[in-house]
């Protein structure tokens, strides 16, 4: 056991004589020492329950002849962070939840661990962490919010920010935000619609990496507390099997992990972390692969953004093992890959049944034909744009408008609450990319001041910052080539025509590209709007977002 390299032998008496301070006894220190790694505090919702599954992870290890020992990690929540300076620290706490794992983990010589995660970046972080470590690991979220109801209808977080701005266009009152308000986020856990932090952990389940429920069981329930004390015995029967994450984590898992994304109409975020994760493993995957993906798998859920369905309904409809089981009916999953229980994906689902179709549509009645991301291309974004093309109304699929430019997220909120974008125009927010923000804010603000003012239908927004899994209508993310790096986007100007074509996967300026090499050749780049610490250390070293936002290393 790797542990033994601080248990065992006289040149780690001084090693042990530390174990004993903290309470081992010799029994213990012959056991698998497994590092919990939890994510609890108490600033986030969706960890505020953490502290619960990390003692139900602690009993089903020693149950199962381990060492159990808890070790932190931060989480952000982005509901909290938006609209702010705090945005620009939320992408950026991936990277250093995965270095601060892999420092732990290595540095106390763990034999395997279990990741307590549930928020947005902590989710995948942590799958990068794992993938880096390659020891045995399992994870279990603290597990979804239930939504709130409000006169009868169901709500989550994103109708909350759309309230405001119902509010602002003086469509409902005070007292009606005040309720909402009160009303909206009724219990702990991530936030009850299909927004980041569900799609990573629904994506865990599709990837082999978490047991069944991990991404759609309650926070609440009770089967939340028998979950997670699996999870403590399974780790133990990976030990034992020596069942490594990079066994799971092949290049076949995260196509189907791309292929359940796409089913599920998950976030936007998705693009940028499933690359990440790849990474980690050693493993290739790039947008070209996720339109392949999406071109032939059906959209067979709309949760909230895109619809009234929830978390919640999805885990009574049979959860992430009943949507796979509808896709392998036309042989779109890879059957064969292991997974975290020791058995195949295909052995996983076999039991498995849509009990719902109202919630998880059958294979051969799907909301679309293709999947619920799209990646666009065109002279204004050469590299990718992406959008979530499940929460996009029929009528923009296809839009034109004019260009309304604005270099910071505040400036377009104000633009939008001051009544000065209308019907048609295309908003365009930039030098909000990973080195422009940095840190790349989510734009969830505009896109819900944009729902709530009643120009969903009619305005779109291309941003080379990201969207919150929250944000729904034509709302493209992610331009690349940034503004901060001399990316098209860089050289829009007021009123150019722009072109958004998302069934054929385009996004154009109808600029020539004699004025736009003229432009690019006034374009100067702008001074970083944070020079010092780590947002400063961030953007020096972070990738483009159609490559993951990634940070370099000196292979790269």
């Amino acid at each position: 056991m790797k542990s033994d390299n601080v248990k065992k032998g006289t040149q780690q008496a001084p090693h042990r004589s530390l174990f004993h301070a903290l309470g081992f006894t010799r029994e213990e220190m012959d056991k698998p020492l497994i590092g919990i790694v939890s994510s609890y505090n108490e600033i986030v919702p969706g960890h505020m329950n953490i502290d619960k599954i990390v003692d139900a992870v602690k009993l089903g290890v020693a149950e199962a002849g381990g060492m159990p020992v808890m070790f932190p990690a931060i989480a952000v929540c982005d509901g909290i962070a938006m609209g702010h300076i705090g945005m620009k620290y939320s992408l950026v706490t991936r990277d250093l939840i995965a270095d601060s794992i892999e420092c732990m983990a290595i540095a106390h010589q763990f034999d395997a661990l279990v990741m307590v995660p549930n928020c947005d970046k902590n989710v995948p972080g942590m799958l990068m962490a794992a993938a880096r470590l390659n020891i045995p690991t399992v994870f279990v979220s603290g597990g979804p919010m239930l939504a709130g109801h409000i006169h009868g209808q169901r709500t989550s977080l994103s109708t909350m920010f759309e309230a405001v701005g119902a509010y602002t266009a003086g469509k409902i009152s005070a007292e009606e935000l005040a309720e909402y308000e009160e009303k909206t986020c009724p219990t702990c856990g991530s936030c009850s619609g299909m927004y980041t932090a569900n799609s990573m952990n629904c994506l865990t389940e599709a990837i082999g990496m978490g047991l069944r429920g991990n991404g759609t069981i309650p926070a609440v329930y009770s089967d939340r507390i028998r979950l997670a004390k699996h999870a403590g015995m399974q780790v133990m029967e990976m030990l034992k099997q020596n069942i490594l994450p990079r066994d799971i984590m092949t290049p076949a898992a995260f196509r189907n992990a791309l292929t359940v994304d796409m089913a599920l109409g998950c976030s936007t975020n998705t693009m940028l972390h499933l690359p990440a994760i790849a990474h980690e493993a050693g493993v290739e995957i790039n947008l070209d692969m996720a339109n392949d993906i999406s071109s032939h798998t059906p959209n067979l859920c709309h949760l909230a953004p895109a619809g009234r369905t929830y978390i919640e309904q999805l885990n009574e409809a049979g959860g992430v093992y009943a949507v796979m089981k509808e896709l392998s009916k036309k042989n779109l999953l890879s059957l064969d890959c292991m997974t975290v229980t020791g058995k195949t994906v295909g052995e996983n689902i076999a039991g498995a049944e849509n009990l719902n179709p109202e919630v998880i549509r059958p294979i051969d009645n799907p909301y679309s034909a293709n999947g619920g991301i799209a990646v666009l291309r065109g002279n204004l974004a050469p590299d990718s744009g992406i959008v979530k093309r499940s929460a996009v109304a029929p009528e923009m699929m296809v839009h034109e408008g004019p260009a309304r430019v604005f270099d910071c997220e505040e400036d377009a909120i104000a633009a939008i609450k001051g009544g000065k974008i209308v019907p048609g125009d295309v908003v365009v927010i930039r030098y909000e990319g990973p080195k422009g923000g940095p840190g790349m804010r989510e734009m969830l603000n505009p896109t819900s001041a944009i729902i709530g003012m009643g120009l969903g239908s009619t305005v779109a927004l291309i941003t080379d910052g990201r969207f919150s899994g929250a944000s729904r209508g034509a709302a493209i993310g992610h331009v690349s080539p940034e503004a901060a790096v001399g990316g098209p986007i860089a050289l829009v100007r007021e009123g150019d025509l722009i072109r958004i074509n998302i069934p054929e996967n385009k996004l154009e300026l109808e600029v020539s590209d004699a004025e736009l090499a003229a432009r690019r050749a006034q374009w100067k780049p702008r001074k970083p709007k944070v020079t010092t610490g780590y947002l400063a250390r961030y953007a020096s070293l972070v990738t483009s977002a159609d490559k993951g936002a990634i940070l370099k290393t000196p292979e790269d």
